[in-house]
């Protein structure tokens, strides 16, 4: 079997490379653009050029193939296997629970087309930090140092490890203590580093084949959903749950604004590629066909596997059953056995999507060193591809020092609702400002060369989706007349949010501290110290021995 997939996927891999194939079917605007990047020194992201910020590492290696799986690897984790029972307890209706998965796909696909056009715009690797670079020019290196801020601090993948821990000590029957948990959770995030730093190519071979096992585990559910809906099963009456899908709907705004949230934290994941677009042949066009189809994948996936749960138990035992939806449609199907199996294939699903996001994490801190912004030892080291020339190493080096940081430290029950509340609210502020940014550079700079563009309606739909998710959910019925930043602070309806015993505000607190401590970076570096010592920042360039070319600062005295 897996002999069959490596296969297919040289083989596609074999195709993507053929330009001869690949370029007949690139649209003029498109071959224009690959000829003649957006490098007008007016909106060109950074101080490099399209040239040298795509130099250096392993070139153009990723296809449509590694691409559509690479979005897939990081939108599928461990949600689908367990969402589903809590949005339908927050909305108390199958009905509504399937509609908000719909609400989900249709928004992140909003998001995506966004993405799409100003990935397609600026094809280099680094996502929001290019889209943010390109609009909020001045103060100069103050958008980047504020991204880099959120990415460094906030850009862990901490929890996918203590997932797959947490599964394979269940699969193999063993007590999950605090020690054995975490120390498992160490060394898949040194695994996961050592294998992207020294063996690249074996590392995206393991991702593919993780999100293809993904794809093979939701297919298998859904066949099971179909074999359970023909009344062949040991379910005695599949149809329950879609008799009067709708009855019993919450009527509060704040339960379907909490479910909402969950749907599109489910979703997350569809911009994955625009972080590693260095790394991608034929960039734009590969885009264009990956992005689409990798969510299209997972959002048919997700909604086809919310059939299937609801098919294999009532309403009242997924409310009451106390595990995840996942384990009750295996239970019911398959028997108690069936259970221990799916821990399995959750802790599989789990340390895919540590693979998949620790890849394109790396690479994100790459781009912001090659900016020059200051590092410890120099940004050279950390913007290199050290030590086997390929694969930034450095880059995951700081992935895993951070990860390490929020695996050892905070108390697990207490640390991973909070930090998914602390990596949410600015990045849904970063969001909220790449639409603004999308539509101001539709209004100064209409002529761009733009290979995809998104039907406004639904930038502004999105824009004001963004808008929403940043209001805190619990509050949703008192914010008619407050603003997105006075309405985190409001005390919400339980009195305590949802990560106690810390209070209630701290996320957001929490999140901005993050946003304005890179402020406050960027203020030292580019204007106290300077001031302070008399001197000024001139930036040069420097080619390293791997190819990568990297902006390097040096201090001028002044006369």
């Amino acid at each position: 079997m897996s002999t069959t997939w490596w296969s297919l996927l040289n083989k596609q891999e074999k195709e993507d490379q053929d330009d001869g194939v690949s370029e007949p079917q690139l649209g003029e605007q498109d071959k224009r653009f690959q000829k003649q990047p957006n490098d007008d020194a007016e909106i060109s992201p950074g101080e490099l050029t399209f040239e040298e910020d795509t130099a250096g590492g392993m070139g153009r290696h990723l296809g449509i193939t590694s691409c559509t799986l690479l979005i897939v690897g990081k939108i599928i984790g461990t949600g689908i296997f367990s969402t589903p029972s809590s949005i339908l307890s927050s909305v108390g209706s199958v009905g509504a629970s399937f509609m908000l998965w719909v609400l989900g796909f249709l928004l992140s696909f909003c998001g995506l087309f966004i993405w799409l056009e100003l990935g397609t715009m600026f094809p280099r690797s680094g996502g929001e930090k290019v889209y943010l670079e390109a609009v909020y020019r001045k103060p100069k290196y103050l958008a980047t140092i504020v991204f880099a801020a959120n990415a460094i601090l906030l850009g862990f993948t901490a929890s996918g490890c203590i997932v797959f821990a947490s599964n394979i000590l269940v699969a193999a029957d063993q007590a999950v203590g605090r020690w054995n948990e975490r120390g498992i959770a160490l060394g898949v995030m040194l695994f996961v580093t050592l294998l992207h730093g020294f063996t690249p190519k074996t590392g995206v071979l393991i991702m593919n084949l993780l999100s293809i096992f993904k794809i093979v585990i939701l297919v298998f559910v859904v066949i099971t959903g179909w074999v359970v809906l023909s009344g062949k099963t040991r379910v005695m009456d599949p149809y329950y749950n879609f008799r009067n899908a709708f009855a019993g709907s919450s009527t509060s705004s704040n339960d379907y604004a909490t479910a909402t949230f969950k749907v599109l934290f489910a979703y997350s994941g569809w911009s994955n590629v625009n972080y590693v677009m260095n790394n991608v042949r034929n960039p734009v066009r590969t885009l264009k066909i990956a992005a689409p189809l990798g969510l299209g994948i997972c959002a048919v996936l997700y909604l086809l596997a919310n059939v299937a749960y609801f098919s294999a138990a009532t309403k009242m035992e997924i409310e009451e059953s106390g595990v995840t939806v996942a384990a009750l449609f295996f239970g019911n199907v398959f028997g108690s056995v069936a259970e221990r199996a799916l821990s399995v294939f959750i802790a599989l699903s789990a340390i895919g999507n540590v693979i998949t996001s620790t890849f394109s994490a790396a690479r994100v801190n790459q781009e912001l060193a090659k900016e020059g912004i200051p590092l410890p030892f120099g940004n050279k080291f950390w913007a290199s591809n050290w030590p086997t020339g390929k694969s930034p190493l450095p880059g995951l080096i700081i992935h895993l020092i951070l990860s390490v940081i929020v695996i050892i430290a905070p108390p697990p029950n207490i640390a991973y609702p909070f930090i998914l509340d602390v990596e949410g609210y600015p990045q849904q502020i970063i969001n909220f400002f790449i639409v603004i940014g999308l539509f101001y550079l539709r209004w100064t700079k209409p002529d761009t060369v733009r290979p995809f563009k998104v039907w406004w309606p639904l930038a502004v739909f999105f824009l004001a989706a963004a808008a929403f998710r940043e209001l805190p959910i619990y509050n949703l019925n008192t914010l008619s007349n407050q603003t997105v930043l006075i309405a985190p602070f409001l005390k919400p309806a339980n009195g305590v949010g949802d990560t106690p015993p810390l209070p209630y505000y701290l996320y957001c607190l929490v999140g901005i501290a993050v946003m304005l401590a890179g402020v406050l970076y960027w203020a030292a570096w580019r204007i106290i110290l300077p001031k302070v010592f008399g001197y000024e920042l001139v930036p040069r360039k420097e080619r390293l021995d791997d190819g990568t070319v990297v902006t390097v600062f040096s201090n001028k005295k002044l006369q």
